[in-house]
């Protein structure tokens, strides 16, 4: 969710979503400690205690700033790796969704039902009710059973399109004739908000995404109603 004057990320709503955070935290506490160093130094170089030759030239000096670096990309490095392999990596989903990026909309089909399949515009502001969000709300909501793997095809049928919902830790390119795909999970209900991520023309700006969490028996009665 989403507040007014919000300066850092959205609540995570998936197990990837919260590794992303902890990875953010992880590197924002090395980029703090390595900003500190450089100040300490810089001031210390004003107040003229580290511009003696035996001291800036010291091979101690050489070797720490060359090993140094290298553990810090290293403690970088090695957490970003298991998150992309876990972003990436797809294991027995239970459904699969195949999402269509077009000039200004979002289709959407289920790929294992026969006839679910639809389009999902925005609501005009004109339209909204009490309560809506304005360029959030659409006609139609992406309906998906919580704590189950979806696997989510993306596509587009025009230009570049990016699909990405940010509690969800999801974002992923819509490319013309190439199908990308990449995989959520919620562990919660609720309704969760992305838009279209790449500038793709006149109506960028009005292509939002919902996604509506239920659990496994609401969704099995809102499938039945829509075939």
């Amino acid at each position: 969710m989403a507040y007014p004057f919000q300066l850092g990320f959205q609540d995570a709503t998936s197990p990837i979503m919260e590794e992303l955070l902890h990875f953010h935290d992880h590197t924002l506490m090395i980029v703090f400690m390595i900003s500190s160093l450089v100040l300490y130094l810089i001031s210390s170089m004003l107040t003229t205690r580290l511009t003696h030759t035996s001291t800036m030239d010291a091979q101690e000096v050489e070797t720490i700033w060359t090993v140094l670096p290298a553990v810090i990309l290293i403690t970088i490095a090695l957490p970003s790796l298991r998150i992309l392999y876990m972003m990436d990596e797809i294991n027995n989903p239970s459904m699969t969704i195949k999402t269509m990026g077009h000039q200004w909309y979002w289709s959407y089909e289920y790929t294992d039902y026969s006839d679910l399949c639809f389009d999902s515009y925005m609501i005009p502001t004109s339209d909204l009710k009490s309560g809506d969000l304005r360029l959030l709300e659409v006609d139609n909501r992406v309906v998906i059973p919580m704590e189950m793997t979806v696997r989510m095809l993306i596509s587009s049928e025009d230009v570049l399109h990016s699909w990405a919902v940010p509690s969800l830790g999801l974002k992923t390119d819509a490319v013309p004739g190439r199908l990308n795909q990449t995989t959520l999970l919620a562990t919660r209900p609720g309704l969760y908000y992305g838009q279209c991520s790449e500038i793709c023309g006149s109506n960028h700006s009005f292509m939002p995404i919902v996604l509506e969490m239920v659990t496994l028996n609401c969704f099995e009665k809102w499938s039945a109603s829509m075939t």
